[in-house]
């Protein structure tokens, strides 16, 4: 089959509304991309445009080499896992993973054959007369992946697979995904989630969505250390984003001078500092800034202390305090100058 996807300038409305608009964007052969966004981003209907599901109104999508815009989903060698797994409750495990191996008339002495490795790779083999309702949830979406592996697709698509799963199962189901992912080096698969930590954890590329546009898209590394918009860095891992005023060589927060890397951002105008909660320190270093405790979470191996300065809230994560500072007592936040970015204002799009 056909791996790799595209998209060139793909547009999608209903009447006036548009809920997908211009995207460009490019999934590698064997690449994990994930399309991370909130709801109505557009990142769903992308997915379907892929699938089949909705018809561009505008646009192109290719898979390989193939312009697959006027085909049907049957005819796109593609294999599909949505959230609520949609295993039919009266056929068996291994009958629902023939399913679609017959829906595309593969021969019949190859079918048995198939099925079982496709259970073996998720590690459902010894499941396979069991009907869906004797099975956890955890287990029915491995019986769903399976069967969307089954017929060997060169492009897998994933929509929200894990969100009903509890949070145990969900961190075993990110392990289980990481290793086929491993397995299968040439499946290109495109993964829709609202999940930072599946879309850092899984994918080699995260595109951003809001509104219906592509805002952002890298690697998890570079979206989560160097965001290039402030809605990338609040939406891709947690960010303190404080307002600063950028002057001829100077930064400064709240009257306060703290030492950056001022890139491109022009002196003069408004910009926006980023810094990850896991990198502000409490006491005295480099860019200390004064402020006062308003909250302080316990959160098992760290504390949340969450600290006004001048009128703005920075939170720091820290290893778990012995004596957490009092609400209302004065402390020192510091941050290194490389563990800042600073974004220019008005800066939205990818």
């Amino acid at each position: 089959m056909s791996s790799g996807i595209r998209f060139d300038s793909v547009s999608v409305a209903y009447g006036r509304n548009v809920v997908l608009d211009g995207l460009d964007l490019t999934v590698e052969p064997g690449e994990v991309m994930a399309l991370l966004g909130p709801s109505g981003s557009g990142k769903t209907t992308a997915l379907r445009a892929v699938a089949g599901f909705v018809r561009p109104v505008s646009g192109r999508v290719f898979i390989g080499d193939r312009d697959v815009t006027a085909l049907p989903p049957h005819r796109r060698g593609i294999g599909m896992v949505v959230q609520q797994y949609a295993l039919f409750p009266h056929l068996r495990v291994e009958e629902n993973v023939a399913f679609g191996l017959k829906a595309q008339k593969a021969p019949r002495a190859e079918i048995p054959g198939r099925v079982a490795d496709a259970l073996e790779m998720t590690g459902m083999g010894g499941y396979a007369k069991r009907y869906p309702r004797e099975l956890s949830g955890g287990q029915q979406q491995r019986v769903a992946i399976a069967r969307a592996l089954a017929i060997r697709p060169g492009v897998l698509l994933l929509d929200e697979p894990l969100s009903a799963l509890d949070a145990q199962l969900r961190s075993g189901m990110l392990a289980e995904l990481a290793r086929l992912h491993r397995e299968l080096p040439d499946v290109s698969i495109l993964y829709v989630t609202h999940d930072q930590v599946e879309a850092l954890t899984l994918a080699d590329r995260i595109a951003v969505m809001d509104r219906a546009r592509l805002r952002d898209c890298g690697t998890p590394q570079e979206l989560y250390r160097a965001p290039r918009t402030a809605f990338t860095a609040s939406f891709v891992g947690n960010a303190n984003l404080l307002p600063v005023s950028v002057g001829v060589g100077s930064v400064s927060l709240g009257g306060a001078e703290v030492k950056v890397d001022t890139g491109e951002v022009a002196a003069g105008v408004g910009a926006t500092l980023c810094v990850r909660p896991h990198l502000v320190g409490l006491g005295d270093g480099p860019n200390s800034l004064e402020g006062t405790v308003t909250e302080v979470q316990w959160r098992g191996a760290t504390h949340r202390v969450y600290v006004d300065v001048a009128g703005h809230s920075v939170k720091a994560d820290v290893r778990e305090l012995r004596e957490p500072p009092a609400l209302g007592s004065g402390v020192t936040v510091h941050f290194a100058p490389e563990d800042a970015v600073l974004l220019a204002a008005g800066v939205t799009d990818g």
